[in-house]
C-alpha cells in the first residue's frame, strides 16, 4: 500500500508539473545496472534469469539518473510481476542514429490485443488466465510513459498477445545530440502538464480544490480506493462508497459533497440508478455528478444525461483528464438545508 500511494504521488505530481527532472550526463551502463539492482530482489524472489545486453562502454544520455533507474526498475519488476516462475526477462540495449532503445522483454503471461493500447492508461491491469491475484493496481506504466516522456523520449509495448510474453521498448536522444541541439532541451514535469492539461490552471485554483469534497462509488474496491487515493493527492476530501446503497445513507448522513464519481455496471443498484435516486432529492441538485464507465458509445452518453449526469469519464480514468475536469468545475454554489 505504500508503493501503491508513493506511485500515485509521483504520477500526480507530473501531472500538476511538481516535478523538475535533475538533467545530467548519466552513463547508461550505470542506470542501468542501478536498476537492476533495484529490482533483483523480486526477479529472483520468482527464480527468473535476466539476460542484459549491452550498452558498449560510453554510451551517455542526458538524463535524471534516479528517473531514468526508476524507469527501468518499474519495466523491470512488471516483467518479473508478470511472468510465472523461473522465466527469463532480456533487457537490450541498441543504438539507433542519435538515439538509443532500450528494450525489456520476457517470456510471461503477454498482453490481449484489446488491453494492448491501454497499458500505459492509468490503473489497467494485464490479464491473468491462472486466477493467480494482481499485484498492484496498473500505476507503473502510467508513470514509465510520463517520465520517459518529461525526457524528450518514447515508450511502446508489443505483444503478441496472451501467453506469447511482452516487450517495452525506450527510446531516449543520445547526450551528443541533446548537446548539439541548442534550445531543444528535453521538456520539464511542466511542459508536459501543459501537454496533458492543455493549458496550466490560473493562480489560486490549486486552493480550490483543496476544499473540494469529492465521493467515489464503486463496487470494484480496487478501483473505487484508488481512484480516491488519487484524488486526494489533487488536495480533496473523499469519501469511498462500494454500492448504491452506502451511497445513498453517506448523503444522508452528511450531506452532499461537491462531485460524486459514480460506477454505471455496479450489480444491485447500478450508476444509473443511483443518479436518479440522487436527482430526486432537491437538496442535491447541485451535486455535479460524473458517470464512470467502460462503455462511451452516443447511446451510453444519452442515457448518463437522462438519468441526471453532468459529466461521462471513460474507464480507466487518466489522470491529466481527471485533474482539468475538475478544474473546469465552477466554485461550489451555496447549497439548500432540508427542513
Amino acid at each position: 500500500m505504500v508503493r501503491l500511494v508513493d506511485d500515485l504521488l509521483e504520477v500526480s505530481r507530473i501531472t500538476r508539473g511538481k516535478i523538475e527532472l535533475r538533467l545530467e550526463v548519466v552513463d547508461l551502463a550505470e542506470t542501468i545496472a542501478s536498476a537492476v539492482e533495484t529490482s533483483r530482489p523480486l526477479i529472483d524472489a520468482a527464480s527468473h534469469e535476466l539476460i542484459v545486453s549491452g550498452p558498449r562502454p560510453g554510451v551517455l544520455l542526458e538524463a535524471d539518473p534516479v528517473r531514468l533507474s526508476q524507469v527501468l526498475a518499474n519495466l523491470l519488476n512488471n516483467a518479473a510481476k508478470f511472468t510465472e516462475d523461473r522465466g527469463t526477462i532480456w533487457l537490450t540495449v541498441r543504438e539507433s542514429g542519435p538515439a538509443v532503445q532500450i528494450s525489456v522483454r520476457d517470456n510471461g503471461i503477454g498482453i490481449s490485443p484489446e488491453k494492448l493500447p491501454h497499458v500505459f492508461e492509468l490503473f489497467t491491469q494485464a490479464d491473468r488466465s491462472d486466477g493467480r491475484a494482481l499485484e498492484g493496481l496498473g500505476i507503473g506504466l502510467s508513470l514509465v510513459q510520463q517520465l520517459v516522456e518529461m525526457h524528450g523520449g518514447t515508450v511502446e509495448a508489443r505483444s503478441e498477445g496472451l501467453g506469447s510474453g511482452s516487450e517495452f521498448v525506450v527510446s531516449l536522444p543520445m547526450a551528443e545530440r541533446a548537446r548539439a541541439a541548442e534550445g531543444e532541451a528535453p521538456p520539464d514535469a511542466a511542459s508536459f502538464a501543459q501537454r496533458a492539461e492543455g493549458e496550466r490552471r490560473p493562480s489560486g485554483e490549486g486552493d480550490r480544490l483543496s476544499r473540494m469534497t469529492v465521493l467515489v462509488v464503486d463496487d470494484n474496491r480496487d478501483a473505487a480506493d484508488s481512484l480516491g487515493a488519487l484524488l486526494r493527492t489533487f488536495g480533496a476530501t473523499v469519501t469511498v462508497a462500494y454500492d448504491g446503497a452506502s451511497a445513498l445513507q453517506i448523503l444522508h448522513s452528511h450531506g452532499p459533497p461537491d462531485l460524486a464519481f459514480l460506477d454505471i455496471g455496479m450489480p444491485d443498484m447500478n450508476g444509473y440508478d443511483l443518479a436518479c435516486q440522487i436527482r430526486e432529492r432537491p437538496e442535491y441538485r447541485d451535486l455535479v455528478l460524473i458517470a464512470l464507465t467502460g462503455w462511451g458509445c452516443d447511446g451510453d452518453r444519452r442515457r448518463a444525461r437522462e438519468a441526471g449526469f453532468d459529466h461521462h469519464v471513460g474507464k480507466p480514468a487518466d489522470a491529466a483528464a481527471l485533474l482539468a475536469l475538475m478544474d473546469s468545475l465552477p466554485p461550489p454554489r451555496p447549497r439548500a438545508v432540508s427542513e
